[in-house]
């Protein structure tokens, strides 16, 4: 197909960069050279990636032969869909369904898909199942249980399970030595080197004998397959285009995945933008895409989108001045074509109870004034920052959802039901068997552990259904065992499995909780979302790597409204636009946060945060200073009032780009009694009232 007709059909609603981006080295014999999109914020960085998938598909490229990795399988689905959309303009509704790339995910969910067709080859069993986060916290304590370190923790303070899996995922994710870890992220563990050493040896070596992976097992494991030259060079041939979204936010780890699937760089795009970088917590690494270009020989070709589609033209000025001195970044200046608007407002308030009655005043004027709740955010650094808006928005029963809360996987029976299908999936899942076993009413940490141990023979089951289950647990256990046996022969085609299970748990549930009913309807979502999926396999494999965000509470109050305000922290909110946003505490100690300044490689990410969330906004932004906190119970000070400054991101030039405001305008004096007149003791009329 010619490039004009590519045109015709794709890219009709492209601006004159994206376009670029879109049609580069396509027709190239040797496949397009690497190319880096800079996609600055609210720049059509979506539309212009799926009007590339679709003009290569149009092009000639085998869908089946093109990767796509994301982060998160929502943001893959979307691009799917945007493509065959694209695609029907020229194509055949069954022809554009079909030409869906093969390969389409989180890079946890592709490593994971490659990891099962080649873990024959890899000494893998291939039916592993996979840890979500809370699970190998489990079985990391497991494993300092059983290396006896629970008794160095009660003398030196030995890190708990979840620093303990912090630490591995860090190490593993920067592929960086331990000492150096422990240094640079973790000091006040520093002394525990050795002991940290083995812990991680044991754990891994737990890992491996209950045929389980954890997430970062996924990136590992698919590096260092791709180590193996034999085996790099036949997954790389399998695809001709690599394209990564968001590679900002990409780790070393996933860094080295995409540079040895493309070792030339030929057929690979990535995009992403270096000032939306604020994802270190979680070893992500803005080398990554700083780094890019160079990467190649001859360097890789850059294309920069700075048309903004979301915010005002005064909100991008504020936003851009922010940024600008960063030392190190992609140059760039986001411009639109819609009305300058007013100035973003640098609000000064007294303290944090001013702050929350200022953000609530303004929500519901312009609630008043035609602007639904829910097109406007109130963002944060850290999510006790909200503590006090959140009694002021109750007060005034303003409804709101708070963006970080309660996972959907992380409610005790959602857990409970997927641990049943990971138990039946794999017999040899210490974590999953010892929680499903203590579900049966009268059974404990040490009947668990041997059914478990019963259960590992894997037989089907077989061994631990001849066990003879104490007389306290033995109303249940026969029915536990025939539905285990059950679901691990697939007696029930998929989704039925899960039915099964959801049948065995729902009068556990009624007994247990006083809220059966709301538990009973998230299994019943848990079966729904089941039902997409083809397989359980797949089902637990995706579930683990992505799951779903919300309990049926919505992640904060049960929602009797259908409008509330937002409140997010500004890592939740990217990615997303609303049209108020209000920042709260905008002063050094919050933005940057004290405990990120460091080095200066931590207070750029937190200029970068601050610009996230100024980024958010399309016509109203609203930073505001509280000039005092009040802090509780220091050892050293007390109860005192601290003194706030304005954030160093936001110096005296730049100010010239704000709509500087105090609130409240004008205090009313307070009101004084008269120095003259009668006397009243009402303390002892109080008194006189009980006696």
């Amino acid at each position: 197909m010619s490039l004009a007709l590519i045109r015709t059909s794709t890219a009709v609603e492209l601006n004159d960069e994206q376009r670029l981006a879109v049609e580069h080295g396509i027709g190239d014999a040797d496949g397009p050279p690497p190319l880096l999109v800079v996609a600055g914020a609210g720049s059509g960085k979506t539309a212009m990636l799926a009007h590339r998938v679709a003009a290569l598909i149009l092009a000639g490229a085998d869908p089946k032969r093109i990767m796509l990795a994301t982060f998160s399988r929502r943001a893959a689905a979307e691009l799917c869909r945007r493509v065959e959309r694209l695609l029907a303009r020229r194509l055949a509704p069954e022809a554009a369904a079909a030409a869906e790339p093969a390969y389409a995910g989180t890079f946890h969910a592709i490593g994971a898909r490659l990891l099962r067709e080649y873990a024959p080859r890899l000494g893998l069993d291939p039916s592993f199942t996979i840890h979500d986060r809370e699970d190998s916290a489990d079985l990391m304590n497991w494993a300092r249980h059983e290396a006896g370190l629970g008794d160095i923790a009660a003398n030196l303070r030995f890190p708990t399970k979840g620093t303990c899996l912090a630490i591995y995922s860090r190490a593993v994710n920067a592929r960086g030595e331990l000492k150096e870890t422990l240094d640079k992220s973790f000091p006040w563990v520093a002394a525990h080197e050795a002991p940290l050493k083995a812990l991680f040896a044991s754990y891994v070596e737990m890992k491996q004998r209950q045929n389980v992976l954890d997430y970062d097992d996924l990136l590992l494991y698919f590096a260092q397959m791709l180590t193996e030259p034999e085996i790099a060079r036949e997954i790389a041939g399998r695809f001709d285009h690599l394209l990564v979204d968001e590679y900002q936010d990409t780790n070393a780890l996933q860094g080295e995945i995409v540079l040895r699937l493309r070792p030339k760089g030929r057929g690979l795009t990535v995009v992403g933008d270096d000032a939306q970088a604020i994802y270190s917590f979680r070893a992500a690494t803005v080398r990554n895409i700083l780094d890019f270009p160079r990467a190649f020989d001859p360097p890789a070709h850059v294309v920069t989108l700075e048309r903004n589609y979301r915010s005002s033209g005064a909100v991008l000025a504020a936003a851009n001045a922010v940024i600008a001195p960063a030392p190190e970044r992609f140059a760039k200046t986001l411009w639109t074509e819609r009305p300058h608007g007013a100035p973003p407002a640098l609000v000064t308030v007294a303290d944090e109870a001013d702050q929350a009655r200022f953000v609530a005043t303004r929500v519901l004027a312009n609630r008043e004034a035609g602007a639904a709740l829910k097109s406007q955010a109130v963002l944060f650094r850290a999510s006790h920052h909200s503590a006090a808006l959140e009694l002021e928005l109750a007060r005034r029963n303003v409804p709101f959802v708070k963006y970080g809360g309660l996972k959907f996987l992380d409610a005790a029976h959602v857990k409970d039901a997927v641990a049943l299908l990971r138990f039946a999936e794999n017999p040899r899942d210490r974590i999953a068997g010892f929680r499903v076993a203590q579900l049966l009413p009268g059974v404990g940490p040490k009947i668990a552990a041997t059914i478990v141990a019963a259960a590992a023979d894997d037989d089907g089951f077989q061994a631990m259904a001849t066990l003879a289950a104490p007389a306290r647990a033995r109303a249940g256990f026969g029915a536990f065992a025939s539905l285990m046996q059950r679901l691990a022969a697939r007696v029930s085609p998929w989704p039925g499995e899960i039915a099964d299970a959801v049948a065995w748990l729902a009068p556990l549930i009624e007994a247990r909780y006083d809220d059966a009913r709301v538990r009973l309807g998230d299994l019943e979502a848990l079966e729904r979302i089941a039902a997409s999926f083809a397989s359980r396999e797949r089902f637990l494999s995706e579930l683990a790597l992505d799951p779903p965000d919300k309990t049926s509470d919505e992640a904060g109050p049960p929602l009797k409204d259908e409008d509330y305000l937002i409140l997010s922290t500004i890592h939740s909110a990217k990615g997303q636009e609303w049209r108020s946003v209000f920042v709260l505490n905008c002063v050094d100690g919050c933005i940057p946060s004290d405990l990120a300044t460091g080095s200066s490689e931590e207070i750029e990410e937190e200029r970068r945060l601050l610009y996230v969330a100024m980024t958010r906004a399309k016509d109203e932004l609203s930073l505001i200073v509280p000039q005092r906190f009040y802090v509780h119970g220091q050892p050293k000070y007390g109860d005192r009032a601290m003194v706030a400054g304005r954030t160093r991101f936001l110096p005296a030039p730049l100010l010239k780009h704000f709509d500087r405001q105090t609130w409240p305008e004008a205090s009313p004096e307070p009101r004084r009694a008269p120095a003259d007149g009668p006397r009243v003791d009402l303390q002892a009329r109080m008194r006189a009232m009980w006696r």
